[in-house]
């Protein structure tokens, strides 16, 4: 005997009629959730009773595409709350349990007949949806997750390269400590978008608290420096250590065409404030 489980919604009907016993019940599935529900829906507005019916509903009718978008949906709001993985966990395998029971109720009330390749196919479906929802969510939540580092990253990297104006047309930018390729890009951008904004003529590079430079930085550092000359701004070099320095000479590269150097930013602020002065 062909049943057609799912498209004739009798199932969804069955577990709407059945919604309050089936909520109790997968409550005492789901133990360690059920004492945060109140927790997660003050704290992130989620809803987990309400979004387990729409979950359970999308996955018994089989509409995958709904059911991928609502785990995606889900998977940036725990990841936005900082909700906990293992209560999400813990509470969709609940969800599970709890739909296989009232599934075999509903076929046990009806009294329907269920061929061995009937139920394989039923089973392979249902719990390929639940499946598919877990994926999605936890696809959805690193990606949100990592988005957020990312972000949150570039803004630090930007905090941690200020540009200091000293007067309408000298400004300071010191470095401090590891400058790896990721910075270096950040320098660049930082540097030649405060010259054009702020309309500097000179830009005072302080290296004096740089701990260590990596050696392809060093070359992109000259691109810098370039970049900076091509703006029309003057580049000043300060506080360059002498474990940097003949790094640098060992490497074969030279900043003296596109930048000038100074021994401390004391004297440079010193020259070029006076300069402005007279």
């Amino acid at each position: 005997m062909s049943v057609k489980f799912i498209s004739n919604g009798e199932v969804t009907d069955f577990l709407k009629e059945h919604k309050d016993e089936f909520e109790a019940i997968l409550l005492s599935e789901a133990v360690n959730v059920a004492s945060k529900i109140n927790d997660i829906l003050q704290k992130g507005n989620i809803d987990l009773l309400k979004n387990a019916q729409t979950l359970i509903q999308r996955v018994v009718e089989q509409k995958e595409s709904e059911v991928i978008e609502f785990a995606e949906q889900e998977g940036v709001a725990w990841a936005k709350h900082s909700l906990t993985l293992s209560f999400k966990l813990e509470w969709v395998q609940a969800i599970r349990r709890t739909l296989w029971k009232f599934l075999h109720r509903y076929i046990e009330e009806r009294g329907t007949y269920l061929a061995p390749e009937d139920f394989f196919e039923m089973e392979k479906k249902i719990n390929n949806n639940i499946d598919y929802f877990l994926n999605s969510f936890f696809l959805s939540y690193s990606h949100y997750k990592d988005e957020l580092l990312n972000s949150q990253r570039k803004l630090v990297e930007h905090l941690s390269v200020p540009i200091i104006p000293v007067s309408p047309t000298v400004a300071v930018l010191p470095l401090i400590g590891h400058v790896d390729d990721y910075r270096i890009r950040i320098i660049e951008e930082k540097a030649l978008l405060e010259i054009s904004d702020l309309k500097l003529q000179t830009l005072v590079l302080d290296l004096s608290g740089v701990t260590t430079m990596e050696e392809n930085v060093i070359s992109k550092f000259e691109d810098i420096l370039t970049g900076v000359s091509m703006m029309g701004c003057k580049a000043v070099l300060t506080g360059l250590r002498a474990e940097l320095v003949r790094e640098i000479v060992s490497m074969g590269v030279s900043f003296h065409q596109y930048a000038e150097t100074h021994g401390t930013l004391q004297q440079t602020l010193k020259k070029y404030l006076s300069v402005q002065e007279v």
